[in-house]
């Protein structure tokens, strides 16, 4: 685990180990449908295609920045201000396979303001623990 410091925001990278393909788990990264069964306690997409992410009756919305199918996916998020600042929050979401042993790892680069690296880390191994019970893995 790295953490890269911003302005106001820190960086935190993690890898997560799954025994699944990258192409069963690229849609629990990038679909609607497949993030409210792990990530959030409902996400949307609008016809602009803004996800709109809901975590305890709080709505966060963010938009693909960038994406390579099975591979990554970044969201950035839209908090107004921030925006025209150049100060985006963004989460990143990128599947790597080791090539010797086929494991396929899930590394997360998450930009917050928080700035404890074990809460971040306890939030994130919580989570994927949640998607490898739905993907076997």
């Amino acid at each position: 685990m790295a953490i890269l410091s911003g302005m106001d925001n820190q960086q935190y990278t993690a890898e997560f180990e799954f025994k699944a393909s990258r192409k069963m788990l690229f849609p629990y990264l990038t679909t609607a449908s497949g993030l409210a069964q792990w990530f959030a306690d409902d996400v949307t997409i609008n016809e602009d295609k803004v996800f709109s992410f809901l975590w305890d009756g709080e709505e966060h919305r963010a938009k693909v920045a960038s994406q390579r199918i099975n591979r990554f996916i970044r969201f950035e998020f839209l908090n107004g201000s921030d925006e025209q600042n150049g100060d985006t929050d963004f989460l990143e979401m990128r599947l790597d396979t080791n090539d010797l042993t086929g494991t396929v790892f899930l590394s997360i680069t998450d930009s917050t303001t928080a700035e404890d690296e074990e809460e971040f880390y306890e939030i994130w191994s919580q989570l994927t623990d949640s998607l490898k019970e739905i993907v076997g893995g």
